[in-house]
This record gives C-alpha cells, structure tokens and sequence, in this order.
C-alpha cells in the first residue's frame, strides 16, 4: 500500500493478527485494549493522548461482587452519557436544538445575510479523555500529582471536587450533567493509584466539616486497593466483558466514531 494507508491505524490493526489472537482468548482484554490505544495514537507521554480504558462495573454498593449477574456490569453498548435515559434526553435536547440553530444560520446564508457563525453540534460538552481526567484518577502518585497541582496554579483542585470514592465518581459519571469520563488502564492494573501513601494534604470535603481526602474509598466488596484492582481486572477479563467489549471499542476506537452511526448511538 502507499506510506500514507501503510501508517493509518485502521491499516495497521487489520494487516496484524490482533484481533483475531483477542476473539481466540489468546490475549486478554487488557492487552488488546493497550494494543488499541497504542494504534490509535495515544500514550502514557501525553496526557490528552493518554490510554483510555471503559468503567465495566455498575456495581459499587454490594458487599460481595457477583460476576455471574449480568446487572454486576455497565452496559458496554452506550457511551457513559447515554446510560441514563433522563440525563440522555436532556443531552439530546440540547444537540436537536444545536441542530436547529444551524439550519437557521445557513437559511440566512443563503438570503444573503452574515449572521453569526454557531457552535457545531455536539452531543455532550466535556469528554471522556483528557489531561485534567487522567490527573483526577493518579494525582496521588508522582509524576501526576505535581502535574495536577501545576494544573490547578500551585495547589490540589477542591476537596470535593477529587477522586474520592469509586462509588460516587461512578454515580457522577452516570447523573452529572458535566461528567461523562471513562478510566484509565491502572485502575486495572496499579493499586498504589489508590492509596495516598505520600501523605498529601487533599484537605477536608464539604467546606471543611467533612471526611478528610486520603486514600480512595473502595466497595464494600474489596478489603483493600490490591483487592480492588484484582477483581476490577477479572471483571474486565470476565465472560460478560469478554462477549460485550467489541461495543464499547465500536464506539471509542471503531465505525461509530462518526457519522450517522455516532448520532444513532449517541
């Protein structure tokens, strides 16, 4: 092929074996996820390029974890801002509108009139990578928490605002109008991301008069990090995940990035 298909990261994927080594069971789930990341440009050296793993898990409250029950897991199928129907209708709302606006604009084009240049259309307004997200999740350990405390003019963000627990990070990425983040691939591989084991001042949540920031609070389902990031990462090697994971690529590294096919799945 030309230089210019030979290095496009379709052609790479399709030219290697990967995928078919992964649908075999010969790589697991993280691996082919790396590998994908990997291709489609992104690294641990950029932080808006950084890897991108899914949340697999609707689970966060029980105290055991049930990997047989098919309600133990996300719906891999949907981007996290679509994953709850009344958060998604005002999503959509929003995006019919932009749509309406946009008509509006080129009508008046062609009558002749300037008009002012609109936003094009978007489904939702923060999105599920960037540099600011990867530094929530891994400013405990360096070199990230001297990043994020450049990132916020010489301090850590807000108290309320940190990765406090996995519990209400989830239910934020499910209800929040303005979080519609995925995970990063230590969250299923380094415990330590976990553990305030520096010491740092996060400070207290809720204007001072709640619990203090330290380690991450886990599920009542993992005794520890190391605990957590064990059965996280069986989750995501799990038979559900397993016979579900190729929707999710679909939507982050696959056909429906874009078109008509990214506006069906939101």
């Amino acid at each position: 092929p030309p230089p210019s298909l030979s290095l496009s990261p379709s052609h790479i994927l399709q030219s290697s074996s990967l995928t078919d080594l992964w649908r075999r069971r010969q790589i697991s789930n993280f691996e082919y996820l790396m590998r994908l990341n990997i291709i489609a440009g992104r690294s641990y050296n950029d932080l808006n390029q950084y890897p991108v793993f899914p949340w697999v898990l609707a689970d966060y409250t029980s105290p055991s974890l049930d990997l047989s029950l098919p309600s133990s897991f996300r719906d891999l199928s949907k981007p996290v801002g679509a994953l709850e129907e009344g958060r998604l209708s005002m999503f959509r709302a929003r995006y019919e509108a932009m749509g309406e606006d946009e008509e509006e604009e080129e009508e008046g084009r062609r009558e002749g009139g300037g008009g002012m240049h609109t936003v094009p259309r978007f489904m939702y307004g923060p999105h599920y990578s960037s540099a600011g997200l990867v530094l929530h999740f891994l400013m405990r350990q360096e070199p990230y928490a001297s990043l994020a405390i450049k990132l916020q003019s010489g301090t850590f963000d807000c108290p309320d605002r940190l990765f406090f627990s996995l519990a209400s990070s989830w239910e934020g990425c499910r209800r929040s109008p303005t979080d519609v983040k995925e995970l990063v691939p230590e969250l299923y591989s380094v415990p330590e991301v976990l553990l305030n084991s520096n010491g740092y001042p996060l400070g207290r949540r809720e204007d001072g008069k709640g619990p203090v920031v330290g380690d991450v609070v886990l599920p009542p389902w993992a005794r520890d990090a190391y605990d957590f990031i064990r059965q996280h990462r069986l989750a995501l090697e799990s038979e559900y995940v397993s016979q579900h994971l190729h929707e999710w690529i679909d939507l982050v590294f696959g056909w429906k990035q874009r078109g008509k096919a990214a506006e069906e799945a939101c």
